[in-house]
């Protein structure tokens, strides 16, 4: 689910502008040998000096010392009504491990995968962002053949973890794969913390050890030959170009096509909000979204406009600044008609509405804090007079727990895979030792335009929720309608669907995105 946003305004950290631990997103380049990790594809023995033998002994970067070893592979085979028929297919849980560049076992990947008899089924890699965020969410809230409901506004962390057949699944037009990255889910480092932080937590090895493991998969798997997709959201749509592109260019397995779900694409192109009209042409759709949300006014036409006004009037009067006086006050005027908000706030704001006192405002009389992942969804501000929020999130404060319970009770009990670990749904281990690098202000839109560009069948579907103010639907807009139209304008697209960053939490959006890739699929 999660890409942790950032600023690089002042390159520090990842949160955005809004300080928030927010939003699970982000040319290739070849680390050398003793930073890179390779997974290998053929099982092996973990091996104790894999930290390197000229070091002393260090601290694993799993749990605790000597954690007993993963299990081997388990299934089990299930079924799933589906559109009045029943689905029958074998879940696998099992691991790959990843090796250093001298060899040596450095990590195991876990991966869940649902495959169904038949001839010419493609198959499709799923990944989810953070950096720390285990492949949970796609796979029980949008795609798998199980959804749990979670993410709503009134949803509990104490609800049921009932797991029901889901009606938006892929299964029945492609295979799923789901991926762990290490340090999430059940996968984990098997060196120390400053060499874990060399081979899986910085962006180009990242990348490289992930193209891996689904090269990996494919081969052991004897599926080379089969279609091949890939769907990443948040950070695991600034993987999907990436690891599309080193697939395609380094590995020499290419890509069918690639679905980015709420993906994290173009880190920077909320800098410089004193000067460029970009932050907040970002931002105000989305605001307004909600609003229109609220009042049952939101549809695609009237979204239309708002997309239109902002692209046009809005962004030439913050250009213009003091220099036209009228038109700021118009603006502000208008801003304050699309967004609902105290006239007052936004007049203060200058039409310029930021991220992170917006959610603070928006229900602030309920006395509430609205999530940056949908500012529909609520909770209750237990530090209503603080300066700045104190408190999580309102979805991460509530989906944490029942995917976790989901997860582990499904691969333990329902599966077999009795593993004896902790499981990761967002490590924020992960995302505190992530190596901040240049790569990762680069973004991945240059891969995505060179992937496109190399393969003239590739077709990629970028879809978001209206709501979204952790990776928003105006930044792929933007970042779109400035690429180059190679071949099919319509290779590259953005669709976007009423709810927030998780908008298949909403069963009609998750129908709805359902559709729209088995439209992609078929064109191939």
């Amino acid at each position: 689910m999660y890409c942790i946003r950032m600023s690089f305004r002042n390159l520090k950290t990842f949160p955005s502008r809004t300080a928030l631990i927010a939003c699970a997103l982000l040319c290739l380049g070849i680390a050398p040998a003793h930073v890179t990790a390779q997974a290998d594809k053929a099982p092996a023995a973990t091996d104790p000096g894999a930290a390197g033998k000229d070091k002393p002994a260090a601290k694993p970067a799993d749990d605790k010392p000597g954690l007993p070893p993963l299990p081997p592979e388990a299934h089990a085979a299930q079924t799933i009504q589906l559109d009045g028929k029943t689905l029958h297919y074998t879940v696998t849980v099992g691991a790959l491990p990843v090796r250093d560049g001298e060899g040596k076992v450095a990590g195991e990947v876990v991966v869940t995968a649902y495959t169904m008899e038949g001839a010419n089924r493609p198959v499709t890699f799923a990944f989810n962002g953070g950096p720390g965020a285990s492949s949970v969410y796609l796979n029980f809230g949008a795609i798998g053949p199980k959804h749990l409901d979670a993410g709503n506004e009134g949803d509990s962390p104490s609800d049921p973890t009932n797991l029901v057949d889901n009606p938006g699944t892929w299964l029945d037009f492609t295979d799923l794969v789901f991926v762990d990255p290490i340090g999430t889910g059940f996968s984990r480092s098997k060196v120390d913390e400053a060499e874990t932080k060399k081979l899986f937590y910085s962006t180009v090895p990242d990348i490289e050890y992930l193209s891996r493991i689904v090269y990996d998969w494919l081969v052991k798997n004897d599926r080379l030959s089969s279609r091949k997709y890939l769907v990443g959201e948040s950070y695991g749509g600034f993987r999907g170009p990436r690891i599309t592109h080193y697939l395609q260019s380094q590995l020499g397995v290419a890509m069918n096509g690639v679905v980015l779900v709420s993906p994290y694409l173009n880190p920077t192109i909320e800098n410089d909000g004193d000067i460029s009209p970009l932050p907040w042409m970002m931002t105000l759709p989305s605001i307004t979204a909600a609003h229109f949300e609220r009042e049952k006014k939101l549809t695609p036409e009237a979204m239309a406009e708002v997309i239109n006004y902002t692209q046009g009037e809005y962004a030439t009067t913050l250009l213009k600044g003091r220099s036209d006086e009228p038109a700021t006050q118009k603006m502000i005027a208008h801003v304050t008609e699309l967004t609902g908000l105290d006239p007052a706030f936004v007049k203060v704001s200058g039409g310029r509405i930021e991220t992170g006192p917006y959610l603070r405002e928006v229900h602030r009389e309920e006395g509430k804090l609205g999530s940056v992942y949908d500012s529909n969804v609520t909770s209750f501000d237990p530090f209503p007079f603080a300066p700045e929020q104190r408190a999580n999130d309102p979805i991460l404060a509530s989906i944490i727990a029942p995917l976790t319970t989901g997860m582990v009770d499904f691969v333990t009990r329902t599966v077999g895979w009795k593993v004896d670990a902790r499981y990761n749904a967002l490590s924020y281990d992960v995302n505190r030792l992530w190596n901040r690098d240049a790569e990762l202000r680069q973004g991945s839109v240059p891969d995505l335009r060179e992937a496109v560009a190399a393969d003239p069948k590739l077709r990629v579907l970028i879809v978001h929720g209206w709501n979204d103010l952790s990776c928003p639907f105006m930044g792929s807009v933007l970042t779109v309608d400035q690429m180059p139209v190679m071949g099919d304008p319509t290779r590259v697209s953005v669709h976007e669907f009423p709810g927030g960053h998780m908008f298949y939490t909403r069963t009609d959006s998750r129908l709805a995105l359902r559709k729209d890739v088995m439209d992609m699929y078929a064109k191939h």
